[in-house]
């Protein structure tokens, strides 16, 4: 049901739309599945079906970094600036010792038009390489 409602906004909007084929019960078993799957619709140009895709993933395990490293990308390439820094903030949150956290951080932030952020972003992740 989530996937048809998926296709149909993507189709309303214009966009091509890669059907979900991930059945709820092996996602529920094996996350990654839906997020190979986002893998796919991004693949074949399907941005919103990728990110309906990983929304569905993040809905399912919130703490799963991958999607929300994604999503803050795909988000933010769609100019849906205040979702894609809430999800890339959330990617510290959950691996607060990874400097990849903070330079994703860092760089959603620049592209966001929040210098002043990435650059605090991006001291962070240099701080936690020094710590080595």
């Amino acid at each position: 049901m989530a996937a048809a409602l998926a296709a149909a906004k993507a189709t309303a909007r214009g966009s091509r739309s890669v059907a979900v084929t991930v059945p709820p019960a092996d996602a529920a078993a094996n996350p990654n599945l839906l997020l190979r799957e986002a893998n796919k619709q991004k693949a074949a140009g399907d941005l919103d079906g990728a990110v309906s895709t990983l929304e569905q993933l993040v809905e399912l395990v919130p703490t799963h970094v991958a999607a929300h490293v994604a999503l803050s990308t795909y988000l933010e390439r769609l100019g849906r600036k205040d979702e894609a820094l809430e999800h890339a903030k959330k990617v510290p949150e959950l691996e607060p010792d990874d400097a990849f956290s903070y330079t994703h951080l860092s760089v959603i932030c620049q592209r966001c038009g929040l210098i002043p952020e990435a650059e605090d972003a991006m001291a962070k992740a240099r701080m936690i390489q020094m710590r080595g």
